[in-house]
């Protein structure tokens, strides 16, 4: 029976696999487990599907059971190599110790998590052992598909309803987590698949100290879904560090975004969200989310009750919306005339929307006026030029008060201070289309790119009025430096203050003017490549000279 390697069907004698398309020429590179090697005389080892500091999983086949299964490699980046086309794991003498105790570590985490197997959104652990000096850990392997393919397929998001089945079985799996000593630390949407009957599983389990600055294992912390405290040297991690990074996931699927970076968070906090996606949930969700994703973590849900009480409906929340629900219809049934004594419909949305400012920003959410896409023509992204998207200028006869000005080019900021304070106008910034809109060439960051109401619109100082902004994350682009022979340390400081999100690649590379240990070059770019801000990064570091082995056949 010929296997494809890349999925464990069977292909006969195809090379290239018909159900994945996967190229069954191709060769694992050194220290992942070469393709094909037999492990306990029982598993059939393929490609890799997941990789964090600590371990690699792989797709394999069972020939005992005849199943696909997936197993999890105890593989840490930094305390092993592999010879090529071999099996076992050698341990870098000067770390034996440490890689002993990150191996008893990573075998307790497991067998706890082999004990709660049963739990909806945890995926069966069916054995644990340990082979080839490291330790192994097999897995159920359903058909799959990923959170991410899922919200695509959903048309990028889902409501809360169909939210709230999957994301309650998560809660509950890390409340059981933290009560028993353990965390996550890595919930993302890239951890969560689903499966065909509809549940959420989580995956991307790994010991703390893969994912903390400052540990002994590498960080691997995932972009819009690492709470800020991930970033801060060996600050401890618990329940609430998780939650962060749960309602970051929650927000991806209502929203079909992330969070901005922690990073950038800490300067300015507020949780970007539009008005329609408001609109569509449930106010207690939404107050939810901004508490859940609040970067202090004095401000942050604190744990899993909490969490799971603010995103059940109760009583009085429940009054609070079919009383909205009876005004909104109260007010649609109203003469729409204005009256000296009355609101215009167009003051009692400004109302509604400053009654909702005052709810949910102190916990940092801002909410970016209507939908604008009908207000503001679309750009192409890829053209980071200052394209003027401001309706054209008006002008109304007869009107001998203040006039809306065109703000393109200036602070966001200060703008939306001056106009609050002179003309009680409410600004709100507007959401970007994609992870490409918002960047400019000619404009700098903060400043204005478009405005939706329109130059010389009379401003009713008494009434008030609500525009929407875009504003500039300044340059698409930027140059990668030349990092060769850079510590990983130093290059990946440089990166960072450039804007980027930086990994080591786990594999790593022989060199013979590289010393060990430092930066040989980055993975998918070369030196000059023009590359967007917070795109990920992967530097591959110098193995040091090692001397090529003759290939030989995987052995145990």
């Amino acid at each position: 029976m010929s296997l494809c390697i890349g999925c464990m069907r069977e292909i006969a004698d195809d090379v290239i696999c018909p159900h994945c398309q996967f190229d069954n020429t191709k060769q694992q590179t050194s220290p992942l487990l070469p393709y094909g090697t037999l492990i306990e005389k029982r598993f059939i080892v393929g490609r890799e599907v997941e990789i964090n500091s600590e371990s690699t999983r792989y797709i394999a086949f069972d020939r005992e059971t005849g199943d696909r299964v997936f197993i999890r490699e105890f593989l840490p980046a930094g305390y092993i190599s592999r010879a090529p086309m071999t099996a076992k794991v050698i341990v870098d003498s000067s770390r034996a110790d440490a890689y002993t105790k990150h191996l008893e570590d990573f075998e307790k985490l497991f067998s706890f998590l082999a004990s709660i197997s049963d739990m909806s959104a945890m995926n069966e652990i069916t054995d644990i052992f340990r082979a080839n000096n490291t330790c192994y850990v097999v897995e159920k392997c359903d058909d799959l598909i990923s959170f991410e393919e899922y919200i695509e397929h959903k048309g990028g998001h889902i409501e809360w309803e169909d939210a709230r089945p999957l994301f309650m079985p998560v809660i509950s799996l890390l409340e059981t987590l933290h009560k028993n000593g353990y965390g996550h630390y890595a919930v993302a949407p890239s951890n969560i698949y689903i499966t065909r009957s509809g549940k959420a599983v989580l995956f991307g389990f790994a010991s703390i100290s893969a994912r903390k600055c400052g540990a002994s294992l590498k960080p691997q912390l995932i972009s819009g879904c690492a709470a800020p405290e991930q970033y801060e040297s060996n600050f401890p991690l618990d329940a609430i560090t998780d939650i962060y990074g749960f309602m970051a996931t929650l927000f991806f699927a209502l929203t079909g975004s992330l969070p901005a970076n922690a990073k950038e968070r800490l300067t300015n906090g507020v949780l970007l969200m539009s008005t329609n996606t408001v609109k569509r949930l449930p106010p207690h969700v939404v107050t939810a989310l901004a508490s859940g994703l609040q970067v202090k973590r004095e401000n942050r849900i604190t744990d899993f009750i909490e969490l799971r009480s603010q995103l059940s409906v109760a009583p009085a929340v429940k009054a609070i919306q079919d009383e909205i629900s009876r005004t909104a219809s109260m007010a649609n049934t109203s003469s729409t005339k204005k009256k000296r004594h009355g609101m215009s419909p167009i003051s009692v949305a400004i109302i509604a929307l400053v009654a909702a400012l005052i709810v949910f920003m102190p916990i940092g959410l801002a909410i970016l006026g209507p939908d604008t896409s009908a207000s503001v023509t679309a750009t192409d992204p890829s053209d980071t030029g200052a394209v003027n998207t401001n309706p054209p200028p008006v002008t109304q006869e007869g009107w001998t008060g203040p006039t809306l000005g065109n703000y393109i080019g200036m602070d966001y900021n200060e703008v939306s201070r001056t106009l609050l304070q002179e003309y009680n106008i409410t600004t709100y910034m507007q959401a970007y289309a994609d992870s490409r809109d918002g960047y400019s060439d000619e404009i700098s960051e903060g400043c204005i790119i478009s405005q939706t109401v329109a130059e010389g619109t009379p401003i009713d100082v008494d009434e008030g009025m609500v525009v929407v902004f875009k504003v500039s994350k300044g340059e698409l682009e930027t140059s990668l430096p030349d990092i060769e022979n850079m510590t990983l340390s130093a290059a990946a400081t440089k990166l960072s203050n450039m804007g980027f999100v930086v990994y080591e690649d786990p594999t790593g590379k022989p060199s013979k003017t590289v010393e060990k240990g430092n930066v040989i070059g980055y993975r998918d770019y070369e030196v000059g490549d023009d590359v967007a801000p917070n795109s990920e990064i992967y530097l591959v570091v110098s193995l040091g000279n090692v001397e090529t082995q003759p290939a030989t056949a995987a052995t145990e």
